[in-house]
This record gives C-alpha cells, sequence and structure tokens, in this order.
C-alpha cells in the first residue's frame, strides 16, 4: 500500500474540538478509526459522552451573541480566509478523506477537496446576500420588511460517506448565517471534520463557532438533537435514523432539516446514445464505490435498447480497476468497512435466488483480500418488487430493468418510497422535459448523473427527506424570517379599533 495520512501525531489531544480546541472524549470507550484498505486501525481515541455534548453546546451558545452580531462582510471575509487555507492544505486534505474512507485518492483530490473549497467560497460570498423583501406599504397606512435572522445553535450530524463535504454542508451555511454549530461526524470517519474545525479557527473564526463532538449516534447523537438549547438539527443518513432523529427533535420543538435515502433510477429511452448513457450508468452506480445517496441504482432502460445497454454496461464494469486507494491508477477503492462489505454482498447474495448476476458479485482475492473490496456488480431478471430494486444497497450494485412505454418508464422510476435523485437519457427535448416534469426527485439531470454544483439546490422528496443543501436555498433553513412593521399615520385611534371599541372611537 501507498504512502498514508499519519493521523495518531496528528490528533494525539483527542477527537473532540470543543471551544476552539482539540481534546479527548470521557465517555470511557474508545473507537477506532480503521482503513478500509487494508483493514488496519491506524488510530484510536476516546468517544463523546453526554457531558462532552454539553460542553460542545454550552460553547457555541456563549459564542452565538458575538458571531450572530459580526456584519455579513465580516463572516464572508473569514470563510473566504477559510477558502484560501482549505486551499493550501488540499493534498493533507485528500490523504486523510482517502485514508479513513477507502476512498481513491483521484475521487478526494479532484472532488471532495475542490468541492468543498467551491462550497466554502460560495458560502463566503452568499454570507453578504442575506436579503428578504423589500419594504413597502402592503397595507397602505404601515411599511413592512423582512428580516432574516440567525437562530441560534445548531445540532447536525453528517453521515461517514463524504465525511468532508457532509461537514461542509452542515457547518457552512450555517455559519455564513451567523449561527454557531455542533457537528457529529460518524465515528468512523471524523478526521476532516475535525481538520475543517481547525481551519475555521486559524482563518479567524472565533472559538465556540464551530465545535465538533465524535461519539456514537445513541449516546452523543440523541443527546445533541434532543438537548434544550439545540434550536435546529440537520441530519444527513438513512431513512430509519432519520426517523429517530425526527422522534427525538420534536420533544423539544426543532427546526429539522433531513436528507436521507436514495434510490435513484436512471431511465434510458429508446433514442438514447447509449454510449453515453452506458458510460455515464457504469460511472454515476460505482461513484464512490457505489456508498452514494444520489448514486444511479435502478437502470430503466426502454426494450430496444435493453440487451445492448446491459452489454456494454458489463464490459465496462469489468474494466474498473480495484486497488490501493493511494494509487492514482485505482478507479475503486474498498467500501467502508467489512461489516457493510458483508451488507452489500448480502443482498447481491440473496439476489441470485430470484435474479441474474451478469458480473461482479464477489470479493477480490489476492492482494486486496484483507480490504472491504467488492468487485462492480450488475443484476437483471429482478422484480420492480423486489429487495434490490426497492432497498437502498449503498454499493458498487446497479440492476438493469426492461420497460415498453414511456409511461411505464416513468411509473417505474417514481415506485420507490425514495426521492433524491435521478436521470432521464434521451435526444428529444420534449421527452426529456416531460421526465424532468413528473420523476418526483429532488435532482433530475438530463443525459448526465451525479454532477453538482454549490449554485443549486440538493435535498428530497418522499422518504428521502427534506430541505436543502447547498445553495442560497439552504438559508432557508438556517434562518428566522422576521415580518417587521412601521405604523406610518401616527394616528392613536385607528379604523380597525374599531373591532374593539366601535362607535366610542
Amino acid at each position: 500500500m501507498g504512502n498514508r495520512f499519519q493521523v495518531t501525531d496528528r490528533f494525539a489531544d483527542g477527537a473532540q474540538y470543543i471551544g476552539g480546541k482539540l481534546r479527548a472524549g470521557t465517555s470511557g470507550r474508545t473507537h477506532s478509526v480503521v482503513d478500509p484498505a487494508t483493514g488496519e486501525s491506524v488510530y484510536t481515541y476516546e468517544l463523546a459522552s453526554t457531558a462532552d455534548v454539553d460542553e460542545a453546546v454550552a460553547a457555541a451558545k456563549a459564542a452565538f451573541p458575538g458571531w450572530a452580531g459580526a456584519t455579513p462582510g465580516e463572516r464572508s471575509d473569514a470563510l473566504h480566509r477559510l477558502a484560501g487555507i482549505l486551499a493550501e492544505r488540499a493534498e493533507d486534505f485528500a490523504r486523510a478523506e482517502s485514508l479513513q474512507c477507502g476512498k481513491p485518492i483521484r475521487l478526494t483530490t479532484e472532488f471532495d477537496v475542490p468541492g468543498t473549497i467551491d462550497n466554502t467560497a460560495f458560502f463566503a460570498g452568499a454570507a453578504r446576500h442575506l436579503q428578504g423583501q423589500s419594504a413597502a406599504e402592503y397595507s397602505g397606512d404601515h411599511t413592512s420588511y423582512v428580516r432574516r435572522e440567525p437562530i441560534g445553535v445548531v445540532g447536525s450530524i453528517a453521515p461517514w460517506n463524504y465525511p468532508l463535504q457532509m461537514a461542509a454542508w452542515k457547518i457552512l451555511p450555517a455559519v455564513a448565517a451567523g449561527n454557531t454549530i455542533v457537528l457529529k461526524p460518524a465515528e468512523l470517519t471524523p478526521l476532516t471534520s475535525l481538520m475543517f474545525a481547525e481551519a475555521a479557527k486559524d482563518a479567524g473564526i472565533p472559538d465556540g463557532v464551530i465545535n465538533v463532538v465524535t461519539g456514537s449516534g445513541r449516546e452523543a447523537g440523541e443527546h445533541l438533537v434532543g438537548h434544550p438549547d439545540v434550536v435546529m438539527t440537520s441530519f444527513t443518513g438513512s431513512t430509519a435514523v432519520g426517523k429517530r432523529v425526527a422522534e427525538v427533535a420534536t420533544a423539544t420543538v426543532k427546526r429539522l432539516h433531513l436528507e436521507l435515502g436514495g434510490k435513484a433510477p436512471f431511465v434510458v429511452f429508446d433514442d438514447a446514445d447509449l454510449e453515453a448513457a452506458a458510460h455515464g450508468a457504469v460511472a454515476a452506480s460505482l461513484i464512490n464505490t457505489g456508498q452514494d445517496c444520489t448514486a444511479a441504482t435502478r437502470a430503466y432502460v426502454q426494450r430496444p435498447l435493453f440487451d445492448a445497454f446491459v452489454a456494454r454496461v458489463a464490459e465496462l464494469m469489468e474494466t474498473v480497476r480495484l486497488g490501493d486507494p493511494a494509487d492514482p491508477a485505482t478507479d475503486l477503492g474498498p467500501l467502508v468497512s467489512h461489516v457493510h462489505r458483508d451488507r452489500v454482498a448480502g443482498f447481491v447474495e440473496r439476489a441470485r435466488g430470484y435474479a441474474t448476476v451478469v458480473t461482479g458479485g464477489e470479493a477480490p482475492g489476492g492482494e486486496l483480500e484483507n480490504g472491504a473490496y467488492y468487485r462492480p456488480t450488475l443484476i437483471t431478471g429482478a422484480a420492480q418488487d423486489s429487495e434490490v430494486v426497492q432497498s437502498e444497497i449503498f454499493g458498487p450494485v446497479l440492476v438493469a430493468l426492461p420497460f415498453d412505454t414511456d409511461d411505464e418508464g416513468i411509473r417505474l422510476a417514481n415506485d420507490t418510497p425514495y426521492g433524491l435523485a435521478a436521470s432521464a437519457w434521451s435526444r428529444d427535448v420534449y421527452r426529456a422535459n416531460r421526465a424532468t416534469r413528473e420523476i418526483k426527485a429532488g435532482c433530475v439531470w438530463v443525459n448526465d448523473h451525479i454532477p453538482i454544483i454549490s449554485e443549486m439546490p440538493h435535498g428530497g422528496y418522499k422518504a428521502s427527506g427534506y430541505g436543502k443543501d447547498m445553495s442560497a436555498y439552504s438559508f432557508e433553513e438556517y434562518t428566522q424570517v422576521k415580518h417587521v412593521m412601521f405604523d406610518n399615520t401616527a394616528v392613536a385611534a385607528k379604523d380597525w379599533h374599531r373591532t374593539i371599541f366601535g362607535d366610542r372611537l
């Protein structure tokens, strides 16, 4: 295996970042960061306790008045400095992300880290554009305007599949709007969240504005979501856990933002560019080893193209190079853990009883046998109501199914509980436009699948949750909208007072 990010010395003080300092957790329990490419532990740390969460929330609460009172320009300047520091440290971030997740270094270098820098730069600009409606005399006798105000301490929970980007998606809109935050990253992958918080301090963002507590979901996570001083929770993860987050948040009437699971359809009409669709399906189903809630998982292909599509996708999948994530030549890294690899393999093994595994469907041996690797897998012959079509596998597995009419293709695309992302492949603008209207998903690509940009919102329909990450729309989550109304008449007894005083006015 190639060079690895050195963790132990870097985080010798612990994996909690509270009030501007790294420190150890106090739960009395430890957890290990494991390199999924080798199965070896690279860092062991003490998990956060509920007392650590309390300290982090207290630090965020104490920092809130000062940060909320900073001008938009001051917050913007700090975020611009942060973007510059992230760019200077890009290589370290890329190597750390690759180590803890098993991501190929090409992915972290070309996608995760640049995307995070761009998102930071976007919110640096957006911080100066927190605007309400223009003032006007809507009643005739009053001037009304809208203020956007920060809401307070945000408690956010980020997932393990994109630890750096998801930390940024949670932190940036919150602090750009003047809030403070306590972030709980996944126990498997805390490194780049901690590095992000340290970079924010170096950029001049005050201590306590950004805090990171690394603990279990059941202990630290639930305590953070239920904390009475936390006014909003943002969670990204599975739909099952999202339901539990909602239950806990509801008890204290918190604002809630949920970005949950996905089962993205990839709809190929019979006039599509077959080669483009096949390449797109392979790339979109294997991005981040399939551990992406927007990854293509269900390819619905109109029957005239179906056999050719299956053959070409299988051929392309067989060229994908599994290997050391530190090697720039590696196309596909391991899954995040052996436990998760075995979960993915379980879906495929059960599918053998009712469907056909065209290619893949196994873990490689040889020099990769100690890692959590799994070969790119294509399945056909599954029924629409089968497990591999309806459930989120979260691995390098694509299921291909035929359809006949356009109506059927769109109906099948919508036929899961999820609605996070989808794509439609066609040369016919009217056909593609119909698909974008009728497919129920938060993002619908046409003749592509996966690209995201900071200026556009990300969030789902149905069981994929609600609320938006990225873009100016995210400020809807992280600001209070206040109506301010001034009387312009200077009249003591107003006409509407007749509802109380009648003819005594």
